[in-house]
C-alpha cells in the first residue's frame, strides 16, 4: 500500500522539507528577505538532506541560522574550502551541521546543506538577503521570489561524472508570505501574480502599508509582486550610518550612501531615433523553448512569442541598417553568413524563416554562437546591438559573462528572461557586461512590449563620457564604491554606493552631479542629500554595498593577472567583514551540543524543486543528496532564482555551425541532453497568425507602407472591394492604405501603442516622403470607413 500522507517522492521516500515561509521589509527601493524552511526527519536513522535552490543573482545574502527545540545556531561567513571541510568533519563525528554556499559557476544558484538530523527532530533554517528592486517599464518596483528551477544542459561531452537529474512528482510546497513595505513615497498599490490579502495601511499619508500571500498557497510558480509608488522616478538618497563595532575607515564603519538617480535627456534630442545601427537577433531554440509561457489557458509555446516578437521586431527596424538572427542550441546556425543591409528583400528572406523556426536543437549552448558573432567584423557608423533571448538554461554563466565583458566596447547587449525559472544571474549579467538592459518574461506577461522597449532603448543615441561628481563639506571625502556607470538609457534607473569618510565640522548637505554627453551636447543632474545618517536600518545599504564591491572584484579576478591571489584574498576579507556571500565564501553552523553515535552512513534524501520539462507538464526535478564521502565538486547545484541543476564545468565540445541546413526535428529530452527524433511528415507548422495586430504588422513593407489587399481589408473587417472603392482620387492605393492602417492602429489599438510605434513612425516617414495631394481628405475618407476619429496630427503624418 503506497504511503500517501505528508509529502513523499517518486519513489515514495519522505521529503524532509516541509513548508517555507517568508517575510519581506521593503524600504523605498531595496528589500530584505528573510526565508524559514521546515525540515523534519520522519525517518528511523539520522538524515543528511540537500537542497539546492535559486536566489536572485544580484542578491546578498547576510543572515543563516538554523534552531532546533529552543536552540538557534547562528553561521559565521568563512573561506569556502574551510568551511566545507569544517562541515565534512562535523557531519562524519555526528555533530549537527548547516552550511550554505555559492555555486562556483553561477551567482544564482545556492546550495543548502541540513547534516544530521536525529530520528524526528525538527529543524528551521533562517536564511536572509538584500537586494534591489528593479524598475519595470510601467514604473513599477519587481520583486520575484522563484520556485521554480529549469535544468542547466550541459554537453553530452562534458557529462562524464555529472549526476543525472531525474524526474519526479509534482511537490508544492506550502508557502506563507508576509510584506511590509515604507516608503519615503506615497505607495499607491501592490499588484501579484498570486492571490493577495488586501493592501492594509498603517498611516494616514499611505508611506506605510502591509500585506499578505492569501492563505493557502501552493509555491509551485514564481511569486512576483509588483509594488508602485506615486513617484517612482523621483531621485532619493539615503545615508546609512556605520556599525559601531566596526573600525572606522572601513566599509562597514563609515556612513554609506545610496543614491538612486533617473536622468533626464533633453526630449529635442530623444525625439529623433538613430536609423543606422547593426541588428542582432539570437534566439534560444533548446528543447526547452517547448514550454508554456505560463501555466494559464491558452498559454504560447516560448518559442511561438520569440517568433511573434521577431516578426515586430522585423518590421520595426528602420531602412539602410544591418541585420541578422541566429538560433542556438547543441549548434547554432544564422540566417545569412554574415549581417545584411535590412531591405525588402532581406526581410522577407528572414521573415519566411522566423515561421519555420522550431524549438528543436537540442541543448542550450550559448558561448559558440557568441564567439562566432564576435567575430564578425563590425560596419563602420552602423554600432551592434545584440537582442538575446533565452530561457536561461545555460551551465557555464560565468564563462559567458566573461566573454560579454570582453566585448562590451564593441556592441551593447539586450537580453530577456523567458518564462518561470530563467537564470537572473545569466540574463542580469549579460545586460549589466553589455552595458544595455535586460527584461524577464514571466506569468501573463507579452514579451512584445517589453521587447520593443528595449529597442528604444537600442535605437536611443548613445550617452558617453559619463562621470559623477561629488559636492560635500570641508573634512568629508566620497569614495566611490559601485562600478563606473556604462550604460544610461531614458527612463531607467542608476544606482550609486559611496562610502563617506572623515567628518563635518559643521555643514550636512551634499550633492552629487551625474554628468554625461549626449549627441555632442553636455547634460547634468544634479541631487542633494542630507549628511545625518539614517537610523536602524539593519545595515542593508552597506550590505548591498559590500555586493556590489565584490561582484566587482570576482570579475577582476576571473580578468586574470599577476594579482589575482591578492583580489580573491580581498573578497573572503570583505565578505567575512560585511557577512555577505561570495564565490569564496561559504555560511557554516555547526551545533557542538549535538554529538551523537552515527553507525554506517547517514541517510540521503533529495529535496525535489519545481522544474518544467516539454511544453505544458511540470514535474519537479530532485536534487541529488551526495554521500558524505563524495567529492564536493560533484554535488549537483541548481540556479538561485530561477534555473536549475548546475553541473560542473568541463571540457565543451565545439558545436557545428550551419547557415540554415536541414535540420531533423525533434524534442529535446533534458533527462538524457539527447535528441528524440520525430517523423518529419508528422510535423505540422503552426496556425497563421490570428491576432490582428500582427496580422496588419506582417503585411506591412519594409519600407513602412502596405499595399492593398484582400488580406489588408480583412484586418479592418471589410472587402477588399469596399477599400478600393472608398479610395479617394487624389491618391494611389499604397498611400491609401497606409492611412488607413495608421488610422485602425490608433483607434482600435492604442493600448498596444508600444508594440507598434516603429511600425507606425516608419509608416507615417514613407507617407511624408510620398508628398502626396489631399492627404486631408485621405484622412477624412478614412475616418468614414472604418467608423473611428483620429486626427492628422495624431498620425503624425
Amino acid at each position: 500500500m503506497v504511503n500517501c500522507c505528508g509529502l513523499v517522492t517518486d519513489k515514495n521516500e519522505p521529503v524532509p522539507l516541509k513548508s517555507i515561509s517568508v517575510q519581506l521589509q521593503v524600504q523605498d527601493h531595496v528589500v530584505s528577505v528573510s526565508s524559514s524552511l521546515q525540515y523534519v526527519n520522519e525517518e528511523e536513522r539520522p538524515l543528511e538532506a540537500v537542497f539546492v535552490f535559486p536566489l536572485p543573482a544580484d542578491a546578498a545574502v547576510c543572515h543563516f541560522s538554523a534552531r532546533i527545540g529552543e536552540q538557534e545556531i547562528v553561521a559565521e561567513v568563512q573561506d569556502k574550502q574551510s568551511a566545507r571541510d569544517q562541515y565534512d568533519d562535523a557531519v562524519s563525528s555526528g555533530q549537527q551541521a548547516f552550511l550554505l554556499e555559492e555555486s562556483d559557476e553561477s551567482s544564482d544558484v545556492f546550495k543548502l546543506s541540513v547534516g544530521c538530523l536525529s530520528p524526528g527532530q525538527n529543524a528551521v533554517i533562517t536564511i536572509v538577503y538584500v537586494m534591489e528592486l528593479s524598475v519595470q517599464a510601467d514604473h513599477a518596483l519587481r520583486f520575484c521570489l522563484p520556485a521554480v528551477l529549469n535544468p542547466r544542459y550541459t554537453p553530452a561531452a562534458s557529462a562524464a561524472g555529472v549526476p543525472e537529474v531525474s524526474s519526479a512528482c509534482v511537490i508544492p510546497y506550502t508557502l506563507s508570505l508576509s510584506v511590509d513595505v515604507r516608503s519615503s513615497d506615497r505607495i499607491s498599490r501592490l499588484e501579484s501574480n498570486c492571490p493577495l490579502d488586501p493592501l492594509v495601511f498603517l498611516d494616514s499619508d499611505h508611506n506605510h502599508a502591509t500585506v499578505n500571500l492569501s492563505a493557502g498557497h501552493r509555491f509551485n510558480k514564481d511569486v512576483e509582486l509588483l509594488l508602485y509608488y506615486e513617484n517612482t522616478h523621483q531621485p532619493t538618497a539615503v545615508v546609512e550610518a556605520g556599525a559601531a563595532e566596526a573600525q572606522p575607515g572601513s566599509l562597514m564603519g563609515d556612513p554609506v550612501l545610496m543614491i538612486s538617480l533617473y536622468p533626464e535627456f533633453p526630449a529635442d534630442i530623444m525625439s529623433s531615433l538613430a536609423s543606422q545601427g547593426e541588428f542582432v537577433f539570437v534566439v534560444d531554440r533548446s528543447g526547452s523553448m517547448d514550454c508554456a509561457m505560463h501555466h494559464g489557458k491558452d498559454s504560447q509555446m516560448r518559442i511561438e512569442s520569440a517568433r511573434d516578437t521577431l516578426l515586430l521586431l522585423l518590421k520595426s527596424l528602420p531602412m539602410g541598417c544591418y541585420f541578422n538572427i541566429y538560433g542556438f542550441g547543441s549548434h547554432f546556425e544564422s540566417f545569412f553568413p554574415q549581417s545584411v543591409v535590412y531591405s525588402e528583400d532581406t526581410m522577407e528572406e528572414a521573415l519566411k524563416r522566423v515561421k519555420n523556426m522550431r524549438a528543436d536543437m537540442g541543448g542550450t549552448e550559448i558561448l559558440q554562437p557568441l564567439k562566432h558573432i564576435y567575430s564578425q567584423p563590425c560596419h563602420p557608423d552602423h554600432p551592434r546591438q545584440l537582442f538575446i533571448f533565452t530561457d536561461g538554461e545555460v551551465w557555464n554563466t560565468k564563462e559567458v559573462l566573461d566573454l560579454v565583458k570582453s566585448h562590451v566596447y564593441s556592441h551593447r547587449c539586450f537580453s530577456f528572461g523567458i518564462g518561470e525559472g530563467a537564470s537572473t544571474a545569466l540574463i542580469t549579467g549579460m545586460a549589466r557586461e553589455g552595458s544595455g538592459h535586460a527584461q524577464f518574461i514571466t506569468g501573463t506577461d507579452r514579451m512584445q512590449p517589453k521587447v520593443m522597449q528595449s529597442l528604444r532603448f537600442a535605437l536611443q543615441p548613445a550617452v558617453d563620457n559619463i562621470s559623477v561628481d561629488w559636492t560635500v563639506p570641508e573634512g568629508v571625502t566620497v569614495d566611490m564604491l559601485s562600478p563606473p556607470i556604462s550604460a544610461l538609457f531614458q527612463g531607467q534607473r542608476a544606482l550609486i554606493y559611496a562610502q563617506l569618510k572623515g567628518q563635518s565640522s559643521g555643514a550636512t548637505e551634499g550633492a552629487a552631479t551625474l554628468k554625461y554627453r549626449l549627441k555632442d551636447q553636455p547634460v547634468t543632474n544634479q541631487l542633494q542629500f542630507t549628511l545625518k545618517p539614517k537610523e536602524d536600518t539593519g545595515r542593508t545599504i552597506h550590505r548591498l554595498a559590500a555586493r556590489s564591491v565584490i561582484r566587482s572584484l570576482e570579475l577582476q579576478e576571473r580578468a586574470g593577472g599577476a594579482d589575482a591571489e591578492a583580489v580573491r584574498s580581498r573578497i573572503v576579507e570583505l565578505s567575512v567583514q560585511a557577512g555577505v556571500s561570495s564565490a569564496h565564501t561559504a555560511f557554516i553552523g555547526v551545533n557542538k551540543d549535538s554529538k551523537q553515535t552515527v553507525k554506517g552512513p547517514l541517510l540521503q534524501r533529495r529535496v525535489p524543486v519545481q522544474h518544467m520539462l516539454r511544453g505544458f507538464a511540470m514535474c519537479s526535478a530532485p536534487m541529488r543528496l551526495c554521500a558524505m564521502a563524495a567529492p564536493m565538486s560533484l554535488q549537483s547545484s541548481m540556479p538561485m532564482m530561477a534555473d536549475a541543476v548546475f553541473c560542473s564545468p568541463m571540457p565543451m565540445a565545439m558545436p557545428q555551425m550551419a547557415f540554415c541546413s536541414p535540420k531533423s526535428r525533434g524534442i529535446f529530452d533534458s533527462a538524457d541532453c539527447s535528441m528524440i527524433e520525430c517523423d518529419s511528415a508528422s510535423y505540422q507548422e503552426p496556425e497563421p497568425q490570428t491576432d490582428p495586430l500582427l496580422q496588419l504588422v506582417s503585411l506591412q513593407k519594409a519600407s513602412g507602407c502596405w499595399e492593398l489587399s484582400a488580406a489588408l481589408a480583412a484586418v479592418f473587417g471589410k472587402t477588399e472591394d469596399e477599400l478600393t472603392k472608398h479610395r479617394p482620387a487624389q491618391v494611389d492605393g499604397s498611400v491609401w492604405a497606409t492611412v488607413l492602417a495608421l488610422i485602425w492602429l490608433n483607434a482600435c489599438r492604442s493600448g498596444d501603442q508600444v508594440e507598434w510605434q516603429f511600425v507606425a513612425m516608419k509608416a507615417a516617414s514613407w507617407i511624408r516622403s510620398q508628398k502626396p495631394d489631399g492627404l486631408s481628405q485621405c484622412v477624412c475618407d478614412g475616418n468614414i470607413l472604418l467608423g473611428c476619429h483620429v486626427t492628422e496630427d495624431v498620425l503624425g503624418i
